[in-house]
């Protein structure tokens, strides 16, 4: 069943003072005003009574579109999600990063900043002023180095421990530590050549952290994510997190097809993100993640779900077909993946009620990223080696004895590419390139399909580039390189996805953003253009805290979402 259309003509006529229940009408098109108030009206709804909030739960659902959200409480206005929308504000125009990605997008979340102002714009970028990993003298060493804050990272990559070596894996991983800095292998980290030592994950980002701000206020943090890496969370100081959970998500799949990760299967996923889910129960209930100390709820704690994303990637799972239908029309896979959430953010609400602390506690729900394309017909899949190892080959034919124009690349639904040599010229020559090229890629039936111009709508070069992420030319972290793909195309060989995030359509920037409970009105739906980035200020807004504490919120003016 596809997604009713809008009221826009209502709509127009409603402020986000007045909406209430007839905005959420508007929100789901064929149910009855009587449907709505018995799903609504039930005494355990949670934000029912809202006073000041004592804590902040944010839940990060990777992948998960405003349309989604849309979609499912259509379908099911009984549902935790129903509930949690209709005990809040939900922000119908949000977008998060560009790029899409989950790192800039999960940090934008907790600092207030957007790629330029944090200095993170992918997981995997490169710093044209760090040295390579392993450099032990620093003293003249040439400066350039990828930057991977991904799996990689682990001391044991392939085990859903990191490393930490806990025997009875996957059930006890509740006992992974709650210090993943701990995890990492300081030989696979940049350099810093002021320093000559390893550059971790929180000292590399640019800006503090919600959790550094409550941290430093004397407030309990807590955190569940999918990579050791994720400590850059803990922001600059290395503090700002108490208890961080993180088990690997892209380590081996115990239980399921050898080589597998937790990502290749959905059921698989769905196991991984249910010990995500614990660890925040029994936060929620006064425990750390492990359940193992009395520490008192957290302040400001919560959780990264990857089910959505893994069942809007994969082309099947489980014996299900994956991804969209139709435009914007769940799968049955991706459907079965909502319904997993809905079923543990209903476990979250309903123990936030058992400990009394509903009414004390704001939770917020969005999303790192989108995915696209949620139309199957529009997926263009665009093999990228070709691409650079042709543009690669361009430059060297016309720069007799020059090496690889290409540093290090980042081709997932848009183009990020760093150069060896970050000149004008340089630029240029790689931008005309790509926009010249034409090809064959695979349609979601892995039928050959035609693309133009590098499967590329526009491209910022050199200066350019930097002036879009409002950095200054030459910035050691900026891609040189910036290509914004048409819609629907996805780079990747073969045919193992049908969707993938970084760029910057809708499909990848229109995330839900729901504040409810605590310090909320009920029942508000606000059409307004607003950013995730606009999180962090609210969190400490509900928590009494002073969001210019917050570096970027200065630098970059962010606005605390307009709750009230």
């Amino acid at each position: 069943m596809s997604e009713p259309p809008p009221a826009r003509a209502q709509e127009k006529k409603l402020t986000r003072r007045s909406v209430r229940l007839a905005a959420v009408l508007t929100a789901t098109g064929a149910l009855t005003a009587g449907s709505l108030a018995q799903a609504y009206a039930a005494d355990n709804e949670f934000g029912r009574h809202h006073g000041a909030a004592k804590h902040v739960l944010l839940i990060s659902v990777d992948g998960l579109h405003q349309s989604d959200l849309s979609w499912y409480i259509a379908q099911h206005p009984q549902s935790a999600l129903a509930k949690l929308v209709g005990g809040g504000v939900e922000y119908t125009g949000a977008s998060t990063t560009n790029p899409s990605d989950s790192f800039p997008g999960m940090v934008a979340q907790v600092t207030g900043g957007g790629p330029g102002t944090t200095g993170v714009y992918y997981d995997d970028t490169y710093n044209a002023a760090l040295l390579p990993a392993g450099t032990t003298d620093c003293k003249g060493a040439k400066p350039g180095v990828e930057v991977d804050l991904t799996e990689n990272l682990d001391k044991n990559q392939s085990s859903i421990d990191a490393g930490q070596g806990l025997s009875g894996l996957p059930g006890s991983i509740l006992q992974l530590t709650g210090k993943p800095q701990t995890l990492i292998n300081p030989a696979k980290l940049p350099v810093d050549p002021h320093t000559c030592k390893p550059v971790y994950p929180h000292t590399y980002l640019q800006t503090n952290t919600v959790f550094e701000v409550a941290h430093q206020a004397g407030l309990r943090t807590a955190w569940s994510d999918k990579h050791a890496a994720y400590e850059i969370l803990n922001g600059p100081s290395g503090q700002g997190v108490d208890d961080l959970f993180t088990p690997e998500i892209n380590s081996d799949a115990i239980g399921y097809p050898a080589g597998d990760d937790w990502t290749k299967d959905n059921k698989a996923t769905q196991q991984y993100d249910s010990y995500k889910v614990q660890a925040v129960l029994n936060e929620i209930d006064g425990y750390d993640h492990a359940r193992t100390t009395r520490t008192g709820t957290p302040a400001v704690f919560g959780l990264n779900l990857q089910t959505v994303s893994t069942a809007q990637k994969l082309p099947a799972s489980d014996g299900q077909t994956g991804g969209y239908t139709a435009k914007n029309v769940p799968s049955p896979l991706l459907a079965g993946a909502l319904d997993y959430v809905d079923q543990q953010i209903g476990a979250l609400t309903a123990e936030l009620r058992k400990e009394h602390l509903d009414r004390s506690t704001t939770v917020i729900l969005s999303a790192k990223h989108g995915q696209s394309p949620t139309d199957p017909q529009a997926l263009t899949r665009i093999d990228d080696g070709p691409l650079l190892d042709g543009l690669n080959a361009a430059w060297k034919a016309a720069h007799p004895g020059a090496g690889d124009l290409v540093a290090h690349a980042v081709d997932d639904d848009a183009v990020l590419l760093w150069l060896n040599d970050r000149s004008a010229a340089a630029t240029s020559f790689a931008k005309d390139y790509l926009l010249a090229q034409n090809g064959t890629g695979n349609d979601i039936k892995g039928a050959p399909k035609p693309f133009t111009t590098g499967g590329l709508t526009k491209v910022y070069a050199g200066a350019a580039a930097a002036g879009f992420f409002g950095v200054k030319p030459g910035d050691a972290r900026v891609p040189d390189v910036f290509g914004v793909a048409q819609y629907g195309v996805v780079y990747t060989g073969g045919h193992g996805k049908v969707a993938e995030h970084g760029g910057g359509h809708a499909d990848d920037l229109n995330v839900p953003l729901v504040v409810s409970g605590a310090g909320t009105p009920d029942h508000v739906r606000d059409s307004a253009p607003v950013e995730t980035k606009q999180i962090a200020p609210t969190i400490l807004k509900l928590l009494g805290l002073n969001p210019q504490q917050l570096q970027a919120v200065r630098a970059e003016h962010t606005a605390v979402l307009p709750v009230r």
